[in-house]
């Protein structure tokens, strides 16, 4: 289970990265292009991510000690 959450953080990572990109206007492509608000939704998204993998590799790593 842990390491299915370490997994969906990532995807968030990845996702989040992409929006963030795109709402910069550094990744274009979509309608997301030079949104301000896709900016802040993948800064959010990358947060809740990173949080997701520091808790599944902790409890990954907390499961395989014990």
């Amino acid at each position: 289970m842990a390491r299915w959450i370490a997994v969906g953080g990532v995807v968030l990572d990845l996702l989040g990265t992409i929006w963030l990109l795109q709402g910069l206007n550094i990744l274009g492509g979509s309608r997301m292009t030079g949104d301000p608000f896709w900016a802040e939704v993948g800064a959010v998204l990358i947060a809740v991510g990173t949080v997701l993998v520091v808790v599944g590799v902790r409890r990954s790593s907390h499961t395989a000690i014990h």
